[in-house]
């Protein structure tokens, strides 16, 4: 079966930077595509799965950077989602959150969540490694998620350090837009998924780098690779001799290093994956 990959194609090496060109490389039998696909996660010991907000939009979560719907098409992100606007104006924070804590809420796992929990069944992912604060790869059932963004699932509190279960004050926000105050101190609480300009959660950036390395094959769901720390991951699977499946709508600055990219929507491309990886060994 012939490798599709810009690494082997023989062509010049600054041309592979060209999306255009990139583009109608991969644009080769959408059939041929996913089988390949389905022999390198058939043959991989070990998978490290990276998700964006791509997997989540067909749960009706929108994503942040698509060029006509993206959240960061409507509000500069750090007027809105930075740590600093919070510290200063945690209402407009809280304002801008409304409508996605509204969805995210509501959401349930798609197709594509729950394949990768079959994956994940069958033995070939060692764990999901997610750019999301939706808990839907939980809800779906998955074991191992590495959360490089934060959550939902509790709030914190940046006067007296209060921290708690988000729950009972979720509900009522997005329920009647009362703000969620500390009960301690009655500052306004901040939920723990991370902000423009706060660290990331050490433990699970330096655990999706070590599964990275570990794995045979990375699978790149709905991410358009911008946001370092989890833009690089691909790159250290590669350098390691990993290979790459990019299941994502749009080009990614990283398409050059992929061994095959699946363009079509993820809550039908990943569901085919896991059909070929269990009919191929027979379970």
């Amino acid at each position: 079966m012939v490798k599709l990959s810009v690494k082997d194609a023989k062509i010049p090496e600054s041309s592979v930077h060209f999306p255009w060109f990139v583009h109608v490389l991969f644009r080769r039998s959408d059939t041929a595509r996913l089988q390949y696909a389905v022999q390198l996660l058939r043959q991989a010991g070990s998978v490290a799965v990276l998700t964006g907000a791509g997997i989540s939009t067909p749960s009706g979560i929108p994503d942040f950077r698509s060029a006509y719907s993206g959240l960061w098409n409507q509000i500069d992100p750090m007027l809105a989602a930075s740590i600093w606007a919070f510290y200063d104006q945690p209402e407009r924070f809280y304002a801008w959150m409304l409508p996605l804590a509204q969805r995210i809420l509501t959401a349930l796992p798609n197709p594509a969540h729950l394949a990768l929990v079959e994956l994940e069944r069958l033995g070939k992912v060692e764990a999901v490694i997610t750019q999301n604060i939706d808990a839907l790869h939980q809800r779906a059932g998955s074991r191992r998620v590495l959360e490089l963004h934060g959550h939902l699932r509790s709030l914190t509190c940046l006067r007296c350090g209060f921290r708690g279960d988000a729950e009972p004050f979720l509900q009522p926000f997005v329920r009647h837009n009362h703000l969620p105050r500390c009960p301690e101190c009655a500052a306004v609480l901040k939920p723990d998924a991370v902000l423009f300009g706060e660290p990331l959660p050490e433990d699970a950036v330096l655990a999706a780098q070590e599964a990275a390395l570990r794995c045979d094959v990375m699978l790149v769901v709905g991410s358009s690779l911008e946001v370092m720390p989890a833009a690089d991951l691909p790159a250290l699977a590669a350098r390691r001799g990993a290979q790459l499946i990019f299941a994502n709508r749009g080009l990614t600055p990283y398409d050059h290093l992929a061994d095959v990219i699946l363009e079509e929507d993820v809550a039908w491309t990943l569901p085919r994956l896991v059909e070929g990886v269990r009919d191929g060994e027979g379970r």
